[in-house]
């Protein structure tokens, strides 16, 4: 690596030497080779936001710009590097100006189709350990993230310790404490991928899973690891890590977007049928002209103001004026939308699209209110036996829920008996304030097929999915039973199966309802599985007492039961729920939206 920067750094001098004297063609060469090594560090110290492109940009402009004020030709590369930090600080400033004015609710998210470790992954073919240090730098602090940007292109040979100290503005001892604290973290979030991609997973990180929403963070970075460092069965995950550095070397740089390079170089990535020479042409031109054109940019570079508009909230951080006559006019109150080339960061057509971006104008979305209508459709994870369940919240109980039409059979005497639901078509209406019971029997010894889930019509009011209980999940091994067999039958008898994204159904699930809603049963004999549904008003204290009630196997219970009420409108409703009244009821969506 070191005879690769000798050779780097004289090569390196000499174009810098005449691009700063007025060669042209030097300074095209400048912006396009270095526009892969620019793009790269900001594009993983942005981790993917669409924002990477103008970053990049602006890098590329403040050096055109300020290149004759660089008198040590031969530290061109710190030189530009340190430029690409100063842009990625002062866009993170920006940020957090932004969020301090009391736009907090504002949600800029990076294109999901643009992921920058996924392109790293999918451009320059990364498996095994390689993908894993890949995958783990989502994991990484923001600060980590950017000195990782640099740190990467040092193991790839693309800089030397000193560009990178200097880049930083540190010494190299005091640079060399940060690396080893970043790749400290870098090793604990690689032990994390290692847990979460795992084949087997411990019954206590299934437990600490349940609340994750899928997003690396580093609260849930630091869980993790205190996780894998104190579990027996997940410490294997911190052994056998090949250092990163040895795993980075000679990795190449990730190709940069065509778009961005025809915008900005030229030489990479879009020479078809012409020469580079042809190609580098006009580099220097393009660039002015991308950035001088860019919405909210006014006057080019003389004005060099950048604009960042949310609602009518504006944010100017304007470059050194050339002279006293440029000065960026003042933007407008409301500004029109502004026709722009796409940016590779940007969503493909019908994609979903960042709510927010700085340069242009556009509506502020605040993020929505917690609304009543959630609810999940994918398979729940199985939580250890003897794991008690959090506390139930207790809601308002007036009348109690019984039936008030259907077609069912009925057990017990009065309104407030138990009704069963057999067959298709049979459906029971039922109007309350309060709590009631639907126990499941499948009919695992003979059934077969999958499950032909029952739905819910008719909605007036709130029905929320208060917790399951009946001491096991019908998945549960049968105890006593054949090998393999559960509540929902016998592996060689091809037993009942939810469908895709349903939730796999407990014994008994408990439900609070405050007004009216019709239970339909949909099974369809001979196609699918056999079961039956018993419903029947309860009290909160009763379904307390069965969620809480512990294994005990002579009374048949196998497991806690699980609380899903969180007591407010964010608690889950049933799958399979709407407040229509469709001919065939078979035919509600999985996914409730109400």
């Amino acid at each position: 690596m070191g005879r690769h920067a000798r050779l780097e750094v004289v090569v390196d001098a000499a174009t810098v030497t005449a691009a700063r004297d007025g060669d042209k063609r030097s300074l095209d060469d400048l912006v396009t080779e270095h526009l892969p090594l620019v793009y790269n560090i900001v594009g993983r110290a942005l981790d993917g936001h669409p924002d990477v492109d103008d970053v990049v940009q602006e890098t590329m402009l403040r050096v055109v710009r300020k290149l004759k004020s660089l008198r040590d030709s031969s530290r061109f590369r710190a030189w530009l590097v340190a430029i690409a930090m100063q842009q990625v600080r002062a866009r993170a400033r920006a940020r957090r100006e932004m969020l301090a004015s009391g736009l907090e609710d504002v949600r800029e998210l990076a294109d999901p189709t643009a992921d920058f470790v996924d392109a790293t992954i999918a451009e320059l073919g990364l498996t095994g350990q390689r993908r894993e240090v890949a995958e783990a730098t989502r994991w990484l602090d923001p600060a980590d993230r950017r000195l990782l940007a640099l740190w990467w292109q040092e193991a790839a040979g693309e800089l030397s310790r000193a560009q990178l100290a200097a880049a930083l503005g540190l010494t190299a001892p005091h640079a060399a404490v940060r690396v080893q604290r970043m790749k400290s973290q870098l090793q604990g979030a690689r032990a994390v991928v290692r847990a979460l991609w795992s084949d087997r997973h411990c019954t206590g990180l299934i437990d600490l899973l349940e609340g994750w929403d899928a997003k690396p963070s580093p609260l849930w970075r630091k869980r993790l690891i205190r996780h894998t460092r104190g579990c027996a069965e997940c410490g294997h995950h911190w052994a056998d890590q090949v250092p990163a550095e040895r795993l980075l070397a000679g990795v190449a740089l990730l190709p940069v977007p065509l778009e961005l390079s025809a915008r900005l170089g030229g030489a990479h990535g879009v020479v078809t049928g012409t020469t580079a020479e042809v190609a580098r042409a006009g580099a220097v031109e393009r660039l002015l002209e991308t950035v001088s054109a860019r919405p909210g940019v006014r006057g080019g570079l003389l004005a060099g103001a950048v604009v960042l508009a949310v609602g009518i909230v504006y944010l100017i951080v304007p470059h050194e004026p050339s002279g006293p006559a440029e000065v960026a006019a003042p933007p407008p109150a409301v500004a029109p939308p502004v026709e722009r080339s796409p940016s590779p960061w940007e969503p493909k057509p019908g994609a979903p699209r960042p709510v927010a971006q700085e340069r242009a104008p556009v509506p502020a979305r605040i993020a929505p209110k917690p609304s009543y209508g959630s609810n999940v459709d994918s398979p729940d994870p199985v939580p250890p036996a003897d794991r008690v369940p959090g506390e139930l919240p207790r809601r308002p109980e007036g009348r109690a829920v019984v039936p008030v039409d259907g077609e069912f059979d009925r057990f017990g005497s009065g309104r407030s008996g138990t009704v069963l639901l057999r067959e298709r078509g049979h459906q029971v209406t039922v109007e309350g304030q309060g709590y009631f019971a639907v126990r499941w029997q499948v009919s695992f010894h003979r059934c077969g097929g999958e499950i032909a889930m029952p739905t819910w019509t008719g909605l007036t009011g709130k029905l929320f999915h208060a917790g399951s209980g009946g001491g096991r999940r019908l998945d549960d091994r049968v105890p006593g039973a054949a090998p393999g067999m559960t509540w929902m039958g016998v592996p060689e008898r091809d037993p009942a199966r939810v469908p895709a994204g349903a939730q796999q159904m407990w014994q008994v699930e408990f439900y609070y309802l405050d007004g009216t809603v019709t239970l339909h049963h949909n099974e369809v004999r001979r196609s699918t599985a056999d079961y039956d549904l018993a419903v029947a008003p309860t009290t909160w204290r009763a379904v307390n007492a069965d969620l809480t009630r512990a294994p005990r196997a002579r009374w048949g219970v196998q497991r806690y039961g699980k609380v899903r009420d969180t007591g407010t409108d964010r608690a889950p409703v049933p799958q399979y729920l709407t407040r229509s009244s469709p001919a065939d009821p078979r035919r509600v969506p999985q996914r409730s939206a109400l």
